[in-house]
């Protein structure tokens, strides 16, 4: 896509990193890489937040992309769902579970307990709720035996 056309789109600002993506309209759809998937995939307003996370997280704060998943299936009360985000440490074992929502959704207890129920197949010891301009970051506290809310994202998986 030329500079021409892709100011013509006019998409949200995160309080994310800003980055220039790949950007191509395919079929009349607007089609995002995905440097992961390492294909175009259509860009929906969760996929602009999934985006930014990713270049936030691998840019920003050296997390491998070998150790990221995707779409993760998983399966909950016998329905088939499907994680947006989940980094892994070295060891294989599942260590970050982020939840994008669009920007125009609100954070809820909704959007909390969507995220609890993945993790409860998970097991992550680290999730974020994010909808690219809001993010609440949480670690499991294994002495309350709870999450609770940190300030900032945890350190790359060792």
């Amino acid at each position: 896509m030329n500079s021409s056309e892709s100011q013509k789109i006019k998409l949200p600002g995160l309080d994310l990193p800003h980055f220039e993506p790949n950007l191509r309209v395919a079929d009349g759809k607007l089609m995002i890489f995905d440097p992961l998937r390492k294909k175009f995939v259509s860009l929906t307003p969760e996929e602009w937040v999934r985006q930014h996370w990713i270049n936030f997280l691998v840019n920003h704060h050296q997390y491998p992309k070998g150790l990221f998943s995707l779409e993760k299936g998983l399966k909950y009360n016998q329905l088939q769902k499907r994680t947006d985000l989940v980094v892994f440490d070295r060891a294989g074992k599942p260590y970050l579970l982020i939840e994008c929502k669009a920007p125009y959704v609100t954070m809820s207890e909704q959007t909390l307990s969507q995220a609890m129920a993945y993790n409860n197949v998970l097991n992550c010891p680290n999730l974020i709720l994010s909808n690219g301009i809001k993010h609440f970051y949480m670690v499991y506290s294994f002495d309350e035996k709870k999450f609770i809310e940190r300030k900032s994202l945890p350190e790359s998986p060792k």
